[in-house]
């Protein structure tokens, strides 16, 4: 269904904050209060960011609370499409009837 694979936050994390900026992971559970190993398991892309998480992130690098928390749910969103995108197709958009509930 998709031409491309979208990108984890934590490859975003690695490659566009922490990387330009010369801080390791350690550094970065550091300073946000998290185990070094959460950090560096979010960057491998094997563990999804979470919400308190995001809003640690957001905060040490001076990012709306949002930002993380949006990037997270927006790759979950596009891997399911990948992932059940015929299913999705298959399901029918329900209307509303005159007088229904």
């Amino acid at each position: 269904m998709a031409d491309f694979m979208p990108a984890h936050p934590g490859e975003i994390l690695e490659t566009e904050f922490l990387e330009p900026m010369g801080i390791s992971a350690y550094v970065l559970a550091k300073t946000i209060d998290v185990p070094q190993s959460r950090i560096s398991a979010i960057i491998h892309g094997r563990r999804s960011l979470s919400a308190d998480t995001g809003l640690r992130l957001a905060k040490a690098f001076g990012l709306s609370d949002m930002f993380w928390i949006n990037m997270q749910a927006r790759y979950d969103a596009d891997m399911a499409r990948i992932e059940h995108g015929a299913e999705l197709a298959d399901i029918c958009t329900l209307r509303r009837t005159e007088g229904g509930s």
